[in-house]
């Protein structure tokens, strides 16, 4: 790839490397200079831009980024990938699971190339629903060809570099012993913590089971469970592998595997087998809700990973959870996951059809199908958690359309005022529960599933990305068009049939354009000659 200053002259087709604000012309880095972007810098008064030019070979950013997270989970189970945007694909955990990490692969592939890079959550992690847990970044706009290539050739080989054990549910017997004189509280206290651990990982708890802190009657408990997995917490804190808890598993034929966690709290954790189920002698400090090494290994077991002495030993890095001075705060559990968006997708699809002299132009076949069902096919397909399609009351063939694509159909009982009815009637149906939203027009047949996931890979609050607009491959805005939660109250205070593009020009710095291909973006048919002009096209 060559980088460097060229003449405006000479930009076309060149990747513009930094952001250019000049007078009322903004364009923003990372964008394929084309010739009407030439005409309005040198318009502008710019004579020279840094520009990025990919080399014979050379794959581009997000074409990288995109070959190498697809090799990264070909299963895809438990993991889900979303759209290139600026060179970067994230993975995020469909399920709540445990993250088992190969840094050996991870590590081989980020030495590989330093503009391929790779960034994941630490091996074991648990993880939530929607979680991200790794994310590709092609750090230049372009890398080798040849080392994309290789990078996939390694992952492909590798098989499970990243790979996400879910929750599964499995019945747990807990046995708690007494001591004469322990109070009760400490006995209901212990069971209610260890309760919640165990609802919070999806397991069915059966009712705890009390018995005197003797190694025969621990010995009978441990005979009788009848869970999968089996937890043992003791009146106090086991010392020895000889000790009453432990010795008791093994009085009912069972095996201790392992005394001793190398993760802090947590210690006085053992590990043993009976019947073929683990048995897991809880640490002290399993009494308090505050992360400990027992959480680390329940973790694991209800995901269905096999606990073994090796496990438990090699728990020590990172293994320190006491508070330390550069930490000082009270532990509560681990820090709240950052989890993907919630994107909800908005069919408008109230209009009347007015310009089609009769006819719907919603219900006009594209490929054997209406363009309406195409458009909503193509947001179901997408990355977005649900579609909403906004009809007018009464629409009863484009209801008929709809019928099993899994949309949820909404009614905008003003639809005649324009389309600011139909974003609010969208609008209310799910601001209570989405983060963004993409508003989609349903006569627009080449909009399509790729095109919506790049807008949600687009959207990032936090980089000011909080409007992300469809462009097409010339670079002509148009729509899809995401819009981020800051403006749903201004969206729902729209009237008449200006639409969103007030929102979008006040907007400023969040708005993104986002690069779709072909003319997408753009194609919208309102009258039979748009429609006899586009298929004449197609033809």
């Amino acid at each position: 790839m060559w980088f460097g200053s060229v003449p405006v002259a000479e930009a076309e087709g060149a990747v513009l490397a930094h952001s250019i604000a000049a007078g009322g012309l903004r364009l923003k880095k990372g964008r394929t200079l084309g010739p009407a972007d030439l005409a309005a810098l040198t318009a502008a008064g710019v004579d020279a831009v840094t520009v990025a030019r990919l080399d014979p070979g050379d794959v581009g950013e997000d074409a990288a980024a995109e070959a190498i997270a697809t090799a990264l989970v070909p299963e895809r189970g438990g993991l889900s990938v979303s759209a290139p945007y600026t060179g970067r694909v994230n993975l995020f955990a469909t399920v709540p699971g445990v993250l088992r990490v190969d840094d050996t692969a991870v590590n081989g592939l980020n030495s590989l190339d330093p503009a391929i890079t790779l960034a994941t959550l630490p091996a074991f992690a648990r993880v939530a629903a929607r979680q991200m847990v790794a994310t590709v970044k092609i750090i230049p706009y372009a890398v080798a060809g040849e080392s994309v290539r290789l990078a996939v050739r390694r992952l492909v080989q590798s098989a499970g570099v990243l790979r996400l054990h879910p929750f599964r549910e499995q019945r747990v017997s807990l046995i708690l012993t007494r001591t004469p004189g322990m109070k009760a509280s400490l006995l209901t206290k212990g069971a209610e913590t260890v309760g919640a651990r165990l609802a919070a990982l999806g397991q069915a708890s059966e009712p705890p089971v009390i018995v005197a802190h003797e190694t025969g009657a621990v010995a009978e408990a441990v005979a009788a469970a009848t869970g999968d997995l089996v937890l043992v917490l003791g009146a106090s804190a086991t010392s020895d592998a000889a000790d009453v808890c432990p010795a008791g598993v093994v009085a009912a034929g069972g095996e201790l595997l392992r005394f001793g966690l190398p993760v802090d709290p947590g210690n006085l954790l053992f590990l043993a087998r009976h019947r073929g189920r683990p048995v897991v002698g809880m640490p002290g400090c399993a009494r308090s809700p505050a992360l400990n090494g027992a959480d680390w290994v329940l973790e694991r077991l209800a995901a269905g990973i096999e606990m073994t002495a090796a496990g438990l030993s090699g728990m020590g890095v990172g293994g320190l959870l006491k508070e330390i001075p550069a930490r000082p705060q009270p532990r509560a559990g681990r820090a709240a996951p950052v989890g993907r968006a919630r994107v909800a997708a908005l069919v408008l699809a109230a209009g009347a059809s007015r310009r089609m002299r009769g006819a719907d132009k919603l219900l006009e076949g594209v490929a054997g199908e209406p363009v309406l069902a195409r458009v909503a096919r193509a947001a179901n397909a997408s990355q977005a958690d649900e579609t909403v399609v906004v009809l007018q009351p009464g629409a009863d063939a484009r209801r008929a359309t709809l019928a099993g694509l899994g949309a949820t159909i909404v009614e905008a009982p003003d639809w005649a005022e324009g389309m600011a009815a139909s974003l609010r009637a969208g609008l209310a149906a799910v601001q209570a529960r989405a983060d963004a939203v993409v508003v989609l027009l349903a006569d627009m047949p080449e909009v399509d599933a790729r095109a919506i996931d790049r807008l949600i890979a687009a959207f990032d609050p936090e980089e000011g990305r909080e409007i992300c607009r469809a462009v097409s491959a010339d670079g002509t805005p148009g729509h899809p068009v995401l819009f981020g939660r800051r403006f749903f109250e201004t969206l729902a205070g729209l009237t008449g049939d200006r639409g969103a593009r007030e929102v979008i020009r006040d907007a400023g710095e969040f708005v993104t354009e986002v690069a779709t291909e072909g003319r997408g973006a753009i194609v919208d048919l309102d009258t039979p000659e748009d429609w006899a002009a586009w298929r004449a096209a197609r033809a």
